[in-house]
C-alpha cells in the first residue's frame, strides 16, 4: 500500500512539472506582449519638406543639371533618440523615439526638397550612372533641442547646416555656404518640440536648396 502511495504521488508532482514546463514554453513566444517598461512613442519630422512645391515660373531656365550629394551628421544626434542640451549637459527625452536616426530622416526630407525645386536639380544615387554637374556635401553641425535656462525652461529646436558646393570643371575652392533655423517651443511637450524639429527642418533645406540652385547653374 506504501509503494503504491507513493508510486502515485510521484506520477502526481511529475504531472505537475510537465503542466507548469509546458506552460512556460507556451508563454515565451508571448513576453513581449507584457514589457516591463512602456513602449516608447516614435515621432518623425520632414512632413513639411516637397508638401508645396515651389510654384513654377515662366521665367525659369532649363534645369540646372545633376546632382549628387553626401551627408554628414553629429554623432550625438544620429539616433533615434531625441537630443537635447541644457549648458554643458545633454540628454535624451525620454519615453520618445524617431521612427528612423535623424540622419536617414533628414536625408528623406533633402532629397524631397530638391526634387521639387525650380530650376528642378536631378538626384543621383549611388546606383545611378550620371555624371553629376556637381556634388553638394551637406554637413549638419547641429541638430538639437537646446534648453537656455535649464531642463525646466522654453527649449529653443536648432538645425545649422554647412554646405560645401564641388562644381564640375570648376578648379575653384569649393562654394560654401552656412544656413539656420532656431524655432522656439512655447509649451515644453515632446508634440511641441517634434513640430520644431519639423519646421526648422523645412526652414533650413529651404535655404540650402535656392543657394543650390543660385551657384549649381
Amino acid at each position: 500500500m506504501t509503494s503504491a502511495r507513493l508510486t502515485s504521488s510521484r506520477l502526481k508532482a511529475a504531472l505537475a512539472v510537465a503542466a507548469i514546463t509546458a506552460a512556460s514554453l507556451s508563454l515565451g513566444g508571448c513576453v513581449t506582449l507584457f514589457p516591463k517598461t512602456k513602449p516608447a512613442q516614435l515621432y518623425s519630422f520632414g512632413s513639411r519638406v516637397g508638401v508645396t512645391p515651389t510654384p513654377p515660373d515662366l521665367s525659369s531656365e532649363a534645369p540646372v543639371g545633376m546632382l549628387r550629394i553626401t551627408y554628414d551628421f553629429p554623432r550625438a544626434a544620429d539616433k533615434e533618440q531625441i537630443l537635447t542640451r541644457a549648458g554643458d549637459g545633454d540628454a535624451y527625452i525620454a519615453g520618445a523615439r524617431w521612427i528612423a536616426p535623424a540622419s536617414v530622416l533628414f536625408q528623406e526630407a533633402s532629397e524631397r526638397a530638391f526634387d521639387t525645386s525650380n530650376p528642378p536639380i536631378r538626384l543621383l544615387q549611388g546606383s545611378d550612372n550620371g555624371i553629376a554637374t556637381a556634388t553638394l556635401r551637406m554637413e549638419v553641425q547641429t541638430f538639437e533641442t537646446d534648453y537656455p535656462l535649464g531642463w525646466k525652461g522654453s527649449p529653443t529646436v536648432v538645425v545649422r547646416v554647412r554646405t560645401l558646393l564641388f562644381r564640375v570643371n570648376d578648379h575653384n575652392p569649393p562654394l560654401e555656404g552656412h544656413f539656420e533655423s532656431r524655432k522656439q517651443v512655447e509649451d515644453n511637450r515632446v508634440g511641441e518640440i517634434v513640430a520644431g524639429y519639423d519646421a526648422a527642418t523645412a526652414d533650413v533645406l529651404d535655404q540650402a536648396v535656392r543657394w543650390t540652385v543660385d551657384h549649381a547653374r
